[in-house]
């Protein structure tokens, strides 16, 4: 059975490398084009050693006419507003694509342009995007050539909640958000704020009030609840490589016990095979799903206050980005849900 061709543009960044680890190990996919701008013209191996021996591949520029006979299926590392002008011509020459950028998640073009500055720039293709979050658009994501790949921190988040909101089980206001995140989530390029002694043994918040993950949360979130919602999202950097852990604070209409809350929760994810939902007592940590594409969540009803609070671990850079479109792309193209996701693979 032939393989199913697959390109990364933007292959040299961290999301790109994460692609790299689990497609090496994915039986039904040949990885035949990669793209860099910082690395063109040179071996993949000289941005990522380890993989030297694994995928003796050049990195090529973008040139989209150029690369699109290469591959059937492109996975996209790039900046948003690059990620859709490269999208549009690929979907229109008969090439399914996952984007990992922001371009294509936010249905409503105003929304979009409100938080990030620039107009879209094809409606009907921003139409026709699917938002990747297996567990919650499967069916639309078997149908699709263009997905929409969810944002990291959205990921924990609406994991964490959607079972609440689905059933009609807690008010909508508040509903409060905390997040923190590994260095990794910033991306591969320099950045004087991510520097080792610029955050290590340090803790801060950022962005706070204006995060551009923020719309994405309360367009899934509210889709859920059948009616518009907000959020009060904080997310926070932490001194640490990778992992996104997420506290929800949320009031439910009744009290919901420790082990009714999991049994709505277990019954929810009963056929997402990875979501998984602690034992009572036990609270998620992001060593547990380290490299993996686990979402982990547990929760704590406080009968003092009434609040429930939800926590979920992710790692950002595989359930929160590459894995998940992985498993997009598995959902797309036929394979197995868990094809190639289950190993850990290689660490760049």
């Amino acid at each position: 059975m032939p393989r199913l061709r697959v390109g990364i543009v933007g292959a040299t960044g961290y999301t790109g490398g994460e692609l790299l680890r689990f497609l090496l190990n994915h039986e039904g996919v040949e990885v035949t084009c990669i793209t860099s701008k910082t690395y063109g013209g040179r071996p993949l191996g000289e941005s990522y050693p380890s993989l030297r021996g694994f995928l003796d591949l050049d990195c090529l520029s973008l040139d989209v006419e150029k690369i699109a006979p290469m591959a059937d299926l492109f996975f996209l590392g790039l900046p948003h507003k690059m990620a859709m002008e490269t999208a549009i011509p690929l979907v229109d020459l008969g090439k399914k694509v996952i984007d990992l950028s922001a371009d294509f998640r936010l249905k409503d073009p105003t929304v979009y342009e409100r938080w990030y500055g620039i107009r879209h720039a094809s409606l009907p293709h921003l139409s026709q995007a699917v938002y990747g979050l297996p567990e919650l658009h499967k069916d639309q994501i078997q149908r699709s050539v263009l997905i929409a790949n969810p944002g990291c921190y959205p990921t924990g988040a609406i994991l964490g909640l959607a079972p609440l909101l689905k059933e009609r089980r807690i008010e909508l206001d508040p509903i409060i958000i905390d997040s923190k995140s590994g260095t990794s989530g910033a991306g591969r390029r320099l950045d004087l704020a991510v520097h080792f002694t610029e955050c290590n043994e340090g803790l801060r918040a950022y962005a706070v009030a204006v995060h551009r993950h923020t719309p994405e949360i309360e367009q899934e979130l509210s889709s859920l609840a059948g009616q518009p919602l907000s959020v009060s999202f904080t997310p926070h950097l932490v001194p640490m490589t990778r992992g996104i852990l997420s506290s929800m604070y949320v009031r439910p209409k009744r009290p919901l016990p420790d082990q009714e809350a999991l049994a709505l929760y277990r019954d929810f994810y009963r056929q997402a095979p990875f979501v998984r939902i602690l034992p009572e007592g036990r609270l998620p940590d992001t060593k547990h799903v380290y490299g993996s594409n686990f979402c982990d969540i547990g929760m704590r009803f406080d009968a003092r206050t009434g609040r429930l609070v939800v926590i979920s671990a992710i790692d950002n850079l595989v359930k929160g980005a590459s894995g998940q479109a992985i498993q997009c792309m598995n959902i797309q193209s036929g394979f197995d849900e868990r094809k190639g996701l289950w190993q850990a693979g290689l660490f760049p």
